[in-house]
């Protein structure tokens, strides 16, 4: 007869659960940014690669102690934890985010998302106290970084996902045994030994980004220089009137603005043209925000017209996940049409 046992912990073992195999230490939820979440099987072996190169690159085996504010059911909250095992340090946990914590919390290290970041800096802080703010989980505008250089900040742009242990490129370059490459559809392709053991109970989907050694990702990429530059995701592709528009290019245009604290571009259906590009903005200002032709004219500059958004919707903040990155799939089904839009001319 199957005996109940419960841990210290509380956690209650499931009688009819699936083990994981031997190599598996954790099982990661990847973000759902676009779609349901899935189980990301690692071991111990990939997380600690990571942490390792991590704290190589970052000069972080100081002994000083990094700070996680962010969830630790999250990579970017597990790896922070794993990097501190790895430089045998104590890490300082808070439970959500306070830019007046973070500052007192006497950390040398932290890891954030670029909204954590911008409140950080509103907050007028010298952050020349922090070794290393690592940044993540989303772009980064050039106005945010350059606003953060000039309150003393270094910040380390990072890029990855759960399937790679989190981050393994730090601005554009891979991290120590971590290999990137470009395929002929654009995506991009990671092989090392951050990489994750593959999907739980989705051997389909674990064979579906293999190849070989590589990783398939879902975003697009290019590496002028050797230099990793992200330049959308696959998934994350608008098609209005037959042209495809990467809605992350768009946004990138746009957040160079002065006018846009923070933006997100998304693809809402439209009865003429299948999808209309749709601009979510935060205004650095709200009593003075961005109008839908100074975005359009800004968007055409540097990219086709029919990239250019015909909608403009502005928010008091952008909706997010927990580990901080713009809920796309909530931004497609709460933004509403409003009186800032444009006619049916691309």
């Amino acid at each position: 007869m199957y005996k109940r046992q419960v841990t210290e912990d509380g956690a209650h073992p499931n009688e009819h659960g699936v083990p994981v195999g031997p190599d598996v230490s954790v099982v990661i939820a990847t973000s759902g940014t676009t779609g349901t979440p899935k189980g990301v099987e690692l071991s111990a072996a990939a997380l600690r690669a990571s942490a390792a190169a991590s704290l190589d690159a970052l000069d972080a085996r100081d002994g000083r102690p990094w700070l996680c504010c962010l969830p630790i059911a999250h990579i970017s909250g597990l790896q922070i934890l794993t990097r501190a095992l790895e430089g045998g340090t104590t890490p300082i946990i808070h439970h959500g985010f306070s830019p007046e914590a973070v500052l007192a919390s006497g950390a040398a290290h932290v890891s954030m998302v670029p909204t954590q970041l911008r409140r950080l800096l509103a907050t007028g802080a010298d952050l020349s106290r922090f070794h290393t703010i690592l940044l993540g989980g989303a772009a980064a505008s050039p106005a945010l970084l350059a606003a953060a250089l000039e309150a003393g900040a270094r910040v380390v742009e990072s890029y990855g996902s759960s399937e790679t242990s989190g981050g393994c490129v730090y601005n554009g370059r891979p991290l120590y045994n971590v290999d990137l490459k470009i395929g002929d559809d654009g995506l991009i392709r990671i092989a090392g030994a951050v990489l994750f053991s593959g999907y739980r109970l989705r051997p389909d989907l674990t064979a579906a980004v293999r190849e070989g050694p590589w990783f398939v990702t879902s975003d697009l990429g290019e590496l002028p220089g050797g230099r990793l530059r992200v330049t959308g995701r696959a998934d994350d592709v608008i098609n209005t009137g037959g042209e495809k528009v990467v809605a992350a290019a768009c946004a990138a245009v746009l957040a160079g603005h002065p006018a846009v604290a923070d933006v997100a571009v998304v693809g809402r259906p439209d009865p003429e043209w299948g999808q209309r590009v749709v601009a979510a903005v935060v205004p650095a200002d709200p009593a003075s925000p961005p109008d839908l032709p100074t975005l359009r004219d800004i968007a055409k500059r540097t990219l086709p017209a029919y990239a250019a958004p015909r909608e403009l919707v502005l928010l008091a903040e952008l909706p997010l996940l927990p580990n901080g990155k713009p809920n796309l799939e909530a931004l497609r089904h709460v933004v509403r049409y409003d009186q800032n839009s444009c006619g049916t001319e691309p």
